[in-house]
């Protein structure tokens, strides 16, 4: 494994759509295991492969707090949402940097392991949030274009 170097404001990379991984083999397996490496390393609860500057539909993500749960997810897709979720987010390609953000607050995704096999994830909170955002990442699109100015107001609607 290998740290990677996070790519960070206007890199070209973060804003751009990535492609679907079509190889499930060691290259694969080794980029997933430097992002779970560089994530760890940031103290991120997740990672997409576009920050590492590989314009590839890959995410890593751990939202637990013994930092133990590892969610390797390949051509991940946002199937289902349910409710919302108003809270601070940031990210590792923009950091000491946070924003107020409404997500919805159930999310349910389809992926592939590093092996190709093909599973479903529901998450709640914060996992939700954290798999929404990855997701965006892929394409192109960062956490800042949806921030709320004004928190405040949005809670009173």
């Amino acid at each position: 494994m290998a740290k990677r170097i996070i790519k960070t404001g206007e890199a070209e990379c973060l804003y751009k759509i990535s492609k679907p991984v079509k190889a499930f083999d060691e290259k694969l397996g080794q980029l997933l295991d430097d992002m779970a490496e560089t994530m760890y390393s940031a103290d991120g609860c997740g990672l997409a492969a576009p920050q590492v500057g590989v314009l590839r539909r890959a995410v890593v993500i751990d939202c637990s707090e013994d930092r133990d749960e590892l969610i390797e997810a390949v051509n991940p897709e946002i199937i289902y949402t349910e409710g919302e979720q108003g809270g601070m987010e940031g990210c590792l390609s923009f950091p000491d940097e946070q924003g107020y953000v409404i997500r919805p607050n159930v999310a349910v995704m389809r992926a592939f392991d590093r092996h190709g096999n093909e599973f479903e994830l529901r998450g709640e909170g914060l996992l939700a949030r954290a798999m929404l955002h990855e997701c965006d990442h892929l394409d192109g699109k960062v956490y800042k274009r949806l921030v709320i100015p004004n928190p405040e107001e949005a809670e009173e609607e």
